[in-house]
């Protein structure tokens, strides 16, 4: 069965065929049964689909999925065109605009990064409305630690954008000799002002890249609501 219409089907062919996945879709599905679920069920893999296995430069890790009626979309941090930007990618904005001197945008879509190779990346990939963390421990972790894995097991390199010390422990297994590890505070309100305002992760992800004769990212976004999932 074709999930993601890339690469990633073969490279995480073995891994969907182990016991913890097929009981990990079982319990997934029933929770979409009985409770409002997010993102919806066609977008769970929406960071996979948009990123393939190959064409990864950057993996920016997330926690889990916006937990509010119409927020996620299966990219970390990121939500439709239309939606109120949440705080923490408010914060994502202001460092981006200090970093790279790139305007704000008047939407939270970051699909246009997925598009260039940043695998936006949530550890868990589904969560009931209203409840953070409420998919933690069904098996998801499991599952996104093979694809940290799969890409850490690659010869060309990628830059971890880790923010936070959830993010920085599920990364810790990372070969920091051949990839780039890029490690600060979180952009949620409580954490940004600790360490992650200045941290300047993009324009050090673009030197890395750059240094290893890779495409940089263009991280500007497009600045309109109509453009942001284009």
């Amino acid at each position: 069965m074709k999930r993601f219409h890339n690469d990633w089907d073969d490279v995480l062919k073995e891994e969907m065929d182990k016991p913890y996945f097929n009981e990990l879709r079982y319990r997934i599905a029933e929770e979409y049964l009985r409770y409002t679920v997010y993102p919806p069920k066609e977008d769970i893999f929406t960071a996979l689909k948009e990123t393939s296995y190959a064409s990864t430069k950057v993996v920016i890790l997330g926690q889990d999925p916006y937990h509010g009626k119409g927020q996620a979309q299966g990219l970390s941090f990121s939500v439709r065109p239309g939606v109120a930007i949440p705080p923490s990618l408010r914060n994502i904005h202001q460092e981006l605009a200090e970093d790279v001197g790139a305007e704000i945008p008047k939407h939270g879509s970051l699909k246009h990064w997925a598009r260039q190779g940043v695998l936006l990346l949530n550890a868990v990939l589904t969560v009931r409305e209203g409840q953070p963390n409420s998919h933690k421990d069904l098996g998801w972790e499991t599952f996104t630690d093979a694809i940290i894995s799969k890409l850490n097991e690659r010869e060309q390199p990628v830059v971890f954008i880790l923010w936070g010390s959830y993010a920085q422990k599920k990364g810790a297994f990372i070969d920091e000799s051949r990839h780039c590890v890029l490690k600060s505070p979180h952009p949620s309100p409580f954490a940004a002002h600790k360490g992650f305002f200045g941290s300047r992760p993009f324009s050090k992800a673009n030197a890395f890249l750059t240094e290893r004769g890779l495409e940089p990212v263009r991280w500007e976004l497009p600045l309109s609501p109509e453009q942001g999932d284009e």
